[in-house]
């Protein structure tokens, strides 16, 4: 007669990592990249204020204030394709730290800039870290999510960009207006990445599902015993889990293997859905975003009140996220995610009409609400969309193509004021986010089932 102990069902990383509830550890990797995330909001939330500041101090023209937006997010448009094509090959946590390092430093660096060439140079290069950094960041955190909370807990990594961005407008409101330098202060804040590469490598585990993946199964296991562990999972309930062979994966294939497969039969929707998202997300909220605080000193507000109005608004972004990350596990990705575009399309007309200063605060929070809890649903659906050896490529090629827009939208900004004013200007917004959210209905909606562990 077989023993029991050895007839029990064999259970992989992905099974067990499931049943876990909700740990230390889980806290550690989405602290752990929440930290790093805000960063990342951080810089791209001060780069408003330094075009708002520079434009007067270095008395630019509009078509130069553009390319200080948009040559950063030309940096992370290729960062985004190159870090997710990294990532599957050599790991989550790897890159991670890596793009942290680059953009943390390209920052500090920006701060010794005497002028417009040498600035849009480390931009370029703060964008290729940051480009990298988030697509791959929203893919380490979805490995290790339970599938019943994977959605919440993405969404509150994406509430991290809140924190972020909030710290950037506390710093366009307290430091900019001190002196002349006070952009290169800001600058030299957003060095702190650099510093923090350091915990991120040899602070937080390689994911676990990327380890069993490429072979690694001591690796794996190690990984996934510390968060039992941490679960206080018994001695008898992990040796249930740990029996039976364990599946040799399938031969690691190239990169463009993996962008081939983006577009096969079983994945082709969901990815031209999935860019089409990306880009008309992208396209609205940093056409609105990084020009905020300068339509607002062009519609008659000095400096402060401009960074005053956009700290007001940037508050409005968590409730927006602790919104979507309720309702992304009762209502579902897609229907999260088309209801918040669709609220971030009504508020961004309101904005672009708005005159009273209360309208203004008013409809600008309403975007921020809206448009927020949207990027949350956003980055919790895409990495759920492939399986484990396409995850981070998926991720990061929609979040490249999702740049080209963000490239685009800043060069619009001064043409399509110049044609039709603001109203104009957050109507094209406003178009941007209904066809997202139409598009979103291509997606394929996986709330509560297992990751895909092909």
């Amino acid at each position: 007669m077989t023993d029991a102990s050895t007839t029990a069902a064999p259970s992989s990383t992905a099974e067990r990592l499931d049943r876990l509830p909700f740990t230390r550890q889980h806290l550690r990797v989405l602290t752990g990249s929440g930290i790093g995330w805000a960063l990342d909001a951080m810089d791209v939330g001060l780069i408003s204020f330094v075009i708002a500041a520079l434009a007067v101090q270095w008395d630019l023209a509009p078509g130069e204030t553009a390319w200080i937006a948009s040559i950063g997010f030309v940096g992370m448009a290729i960062g985004a394709t190159l870090g997710g094509l990294l990532a599957d090959r050599f790991g989550r946590r790897q890159i991670f730290a890596l793009t942290l390092i680059v953009y943390g430093i390209a920052t500090g660096a920006s701060a010794l800039v005497g002028g417009l060439a040498l600035l849009l140079v480390f931009r370029f290069f703060v964008g290729l870290g940051l480009g990298a950094e988030l697509p791959v960041a929203s893919t380490y955190v979805s490995e290790f999510a339970p599938a019943r909370m994977r959605g919440r807990l993405i969404v509150i990594l994406e509430a991290f960009w809140a924190v972020g961005w909030t710290a950037a407008a506390l710093i366009g409101y307290f430091v900019f207006p001190g002196s002349d330098d006070g952009w290169r202060w800001a600058f030299a804040i957003g060095a702190v990445p650099a510093v923090y590469a350091l915990i991120v490598r040899w602070g937080l585990p390689e994911s676990a599902r990327w380890l069993e993946r490429r072979g690694r199964h001591d690796e794996a296991d190690a990984v996934v015993r510390r968060f039992e562990a941490s679960a206080s999972v018994t001695a008898e309930a992990k040796r249930r889990l740990t029996t039976g062979p364990i599946e040799v994966p399938a031969a690691a294939v190239s990169a463009g293997d993996r962008l081939s497969a983006l577009w096969s039969r079983e994945f082709r929707r969901r990815t031209l859905s999935l860019w089409l998202v990306w880009f008309c997300v992208n396209f609205a909220y940093y056409g609105a975003f990084i020009w905020i605080p300068t339509i607002l000193v062009q519609q008659g507000f000095d400096l402060v009140r401009s960074f005053e109005f956009t700290l007001i608004i940037t508050l409005a972004q968590l409730p927006g996220y602790a919104v979507a990350a309720w309702l992304i596990e009762v209502w579902g990705r897609r229907l999260t995610l088309s209801v918040f575009l669709l609220g971030s399309a009504v508020s961004a007309v309101f904005f672009g009409t708005a005159t009273e200063v209360a309208a203004i605060i008013a409809a600008g929070m309403a975007l921020s609400f809206f448009n927020l809890g949207a990027w949350g649903a956003l980055y919790a659906v895409t990495p759920e969309l492939y399986p484990t050896s396409l995850r981070a490529t998926g991720s990061g090629w929609a979040a490249g193509v999702g740049r080209i827009a963000s490239i685009v939208a800043p060069l619009s900004v001064p043409l399509l004021l110049g044609i039709g004013g603001a109203p104009l200007l957050f109507v094209v917004f406003a178009l941007f986010f209904a066809v997202a959210a139409a598009a979103t209905w291509g997606l394929v909606d996986r709330r509560g089932r297992p990751l895909d562990d092909r």
